[in-house]
């Protein structure tokens, strides 16, 4: 006499191998899934705004950097990053530009003004970055196309991307920067910081001189014998890496030589080891994470509870608890997918608002897309193989009664 198999039947197994399993049991009900979907996006949507939160700190403060018309650059020891106010002399450029391989030397200068709201009258800092018209410093559309109004005493070109606080940048609008009145002879587009605190402006050297060489006793004069950053064009095929490294060993050591590359790691190492903000951020992306492992588990935990008799019948009749584990772990990749999308919607158009309201630099870059997609699918398996153990150890004799 025959026994009974265990397995099942050749029939049974290539029904249920074409029919989608697990996206019956999620489409069934068409509430659950909606509300399934929005836990997940929002899950995502949180990872999003952390991560872009995160990257908007660092991307923001070496923005500046990665524009500046120089290949090595020179800066006071002092100065361990962007906002320090250390300045070097300016015949160290001098001597910098004395060696061969080097085609040019710019001097940068900067500083922070006091600007007033032409609507509204109030006062809000911004950076000031001063130069020779004739160095090609910043070529940014807006400050190369305003350089002859640029040489126009009390002018200045204005950040667009400053904070709305600060007003309108308007050709022609007249205001007052350090209680002296400027005028906007133009725009770019740039975007704040930490240590530009509300936006940037830009004016000539011979300006520069004007609003800040005579501040009075109790604060510090500026001329054109110091420098902020000292800027360094290289000629074609000259290394930046073997010309500093000469340069650290010929001029004083009162001056950093860099690789723009060397500034950019700096500015990075300083707000990653030096301060709490990033930190934070990736503590509460990490904690996003979490949450969104939670919220998936007990979808698919509830999926898993309200079938259980279903699943405890495939066991019964030779189904292994393998393929009960795939059933469930598609039904993750599928809540990750379906959610991450509008998830990442979502969360373009909060970087969109963000960037125009703070003016920092929101970037939704497809490496990062792809990370955080990789981030919410593995986000959704492991909830799947938590969510399964209660599947995995359930005996069908304790569903039959028997």
């Amino acid at each position: 006499m025959p026994q009974p198999s265990n397995k099942p039947s050749n029939k049974l197994s290539k029904l249920l191998r074409r029919t989608p399993l697990a996206w019956f049991n999620l489409t069934y009900e068409r509430r659950r899934l909606l509300t399934s979907l929005a836990a997940v996006s929002f899950a995502v949507l949180l990872m999003f705004l952390f991560r872009g939160f995160e990257n908007a700190l660092y991307d923001s403060q070496v923005q500046l950097i990665k524009l500046l018309n120089g290949d090595v650059i020179l800066a006071s020891t002092l100065k361990t990053n962007m906002f320090v106010p250390e300045q070097i002399a300016r015949r160290r450029l001098y001597q910098a530009e004395a060696f061969a391989g080097v085609e040019a030397a710019y001097p940068l200068y900067t500083t922070t003004a006091y600007w007033k709201n032409p609507e509204t009258r109030r006062i809000r800092p911004l950076r000031v970055l001063a130069f020779n018209l004739k160095d090609p410093v910043l070529p940014l559309p807006g400050i190369t196309d305003s350089l002859p109004l640029l040489q126009m005493p009390r002018t200045a070109v204005l950040d667009q991307r400053s904070r709305p606080e600060v007003g309108s940048s308007a050709t022609g609008t007249l205001t007052e920067i350090n209680e002296q009145q400027i005028k906007i002879v133009g725009s770019f587009a740039l975007g704040t910081d930490f240590a530009s605190g509300n936006g940037n402006v830009v004016m000539s050297d011979q300006n520069f001189l004007r609003y800040f060489g005579n501040l009075g006793a109790d604060q510090d004069s500026r001329d054109l014998t110091t420098v902020d950053l000292g800027l360094l064009k290289l000629a074609p095929g000259q290394s930046p890496e073997l010309l500093a490294e000469a340069l650290r060993q010929a001029l004083p050591k009162d001056v950093k030589v860099m690789t723009k590359a060397e500034l950019v790691q700096q500015e990075l190492a300083y707000w990653r080891n030096n301060t709490s903000i990033g930190f934070v951020f990736s503590l509460l992306a990490t904690m996003s994470f979490v949450v969104g492992i939670i919220l998936v588990y007990q979808i698919l935990y509830t999926d898993v509870s309200d079938h259980w008799a279903e699943y405890a019948t495939l066991k019964a009749i030779g189904y292994s608890n393998l393929y009960l584990l795939g059933v469930v772990m598609q039904q993750a990749l599928i809540l990750g997918v379906m959610g991450f999308i509008p998830g990442c919607l979502a969360s373009a158009g909060l970087y969109q608002l963000t960037a125009n309201a703070t003016g920092l630099l929101m970037q939704m870059t497809q490496t990062r897309v792809i990370n955080l997609f990789v981030a919410t699918l593995a986000m959704c398996l492991i909830s799947g193989a938590i969510a399964v153990r209660k599947v995995q150890s359930s005996d069908p004799a304790e569903v039959f009664g028997l």
